[in-house]
């Protein structure tokens, strides 16, 4: 925002006093060093003024506050982090952002997402190769590193089958490319999940969405009734919690082997787990932020949902250097 200009004396600015004109054939008139008491009045309320918003911001240092929307010199070299439970959508008291979906849209919070083709062979073996732009078509080549990467890309089709959860590598010139392989004809979602870095230091956390296409006979899948276990190559993972419209809860995943025991997990992408949430119908995209460490053994996330209906989930885990994915579907009443 422009300065503008003031008559008045501004807080932290300096008055001017300036000298009165000559007497007619005299000496220039004095300035009394003594101030009128209009002068002294000023200057009491800016030094009240001056000394509240001292002890405003100390205080808000000491209760911990102070977020900033800038980040420092080496911004575009550092991690993401936020405290366990608590993300870049859910920062304050707004609820209802923090409920929104994501990817429901290819253009949103001044970036789109522009793939340079849609179209896959059923089956075969392909790349999908995207460019993120902002507001003046102007690609963005400066990310933040979150849960270890810089780019999250999540493909799913419109029934919810077929998740994959991929992580694209960008050139010089801001094109992200990742095989890709379709297994099954159809229309499919493809989700960009990632935090741009403006000149400033300024993040943008977004999440766009676009289709992709597989020609063929398409033959959706009926959603699987809600349960809370899943059971994925030999290991059984069990679901505890209840998730409500608008609310953010605590949601918990427990791992155990065939021989009844907890295997040793493994960190992936910073954390015990990675969950992704999709909600049936607009497959809105849900930000799932992990806690750091285990909770009695158990994978803690805390999940938001905008709204009541059935969301599937899907929880990657790592076992022995594998990745796993185990999936729910999940009814909010």
């Amino acid at each position: 925002m422009a300065d503008q200009a003031s008559d008045g004396p501004t807080l932290g600015s300096v008055r001017v006093v300036e000298r009165p004109p000559a007497q007619p054939g005299g000496e220039p008139s004095a300035v009394s060093a003594t101030p009128d008491r209009a002068t002294l009045r000023l200057a009491l309320v800016v030094g009240g003024l001056v000394l509240s918003v001292l002890l405003g911001f100390g205080l808000g240092r000491i209760n911990g506050g102070g977020t900033t929307t800038a980040g420092g010199p080496d911004s575009a070299l550092a991690d993401h982090v936020h405290a366990p439970g608590v993300g870049a959508h859910s920062h304050g008291a707004d609820q209802t952002a923090a409920a929104e979906a994501g990817g429901l849209a290819v253009s949103r919070d001044g970036l789109t997402l522009t793939p340079r083709s849609a179209g896959f062979i059923a089956g075969q073996a392909g790349e999908l190769n995207f460019q993120i732009r902002d507001g003046q078509r102007q690609t963005v080549t400066r990310f933040a590193v979150v849960h270890d990467k810089p780019m999250h890309l999540i493909v799913v089709r419109r029934d919810l089958t077929g998740y994959q959860h991929l992580h694209p590598t960008m050139a010089a010139d801001g094109t992200w490319s990742v095989p890709l392989t379709l297994p099954q004809p159809g229309v499919w979602r493809a989700y960009a999940d990632f935090t741009a870095l403006a000149d400033d230091g300024r993040q943008t956390a977004t999440t766009l969405g676009v289709d992709l296409f597989a020609p063929g006979a398409y033959a959706p899948r009926a959603l699987p009734e809600p349960a809370t276990t899943a059971a994925v190559d030999g290991f059984t993972v069990s679901f505890q919690g209840g998730p409500q419209p608008g609310l953010t809860v605590p949601v918990s995943f427990r791992i155990t082997g065939q021989d009844g025991t907890g295997p040793v997990l493994e960190r992936y992408l910073g954390a015990y787990g990675h969950l992704v949430a999709l909600r049936e119908g607009d497959l809105g995209y849900l930000h799932v932020h992990p806690e750091a460490e285990l909770v009695d053994g158990a994978v803690r996330f805390w999940l938001t949902t905008p709204g009541p209906g059935r969301y599937r989930l899907y929880l990657d885990f790592a076992v022995a250097g594998e990745i796993r994915t185990a999936q729910f579907t999940v009814l909010v009443p």
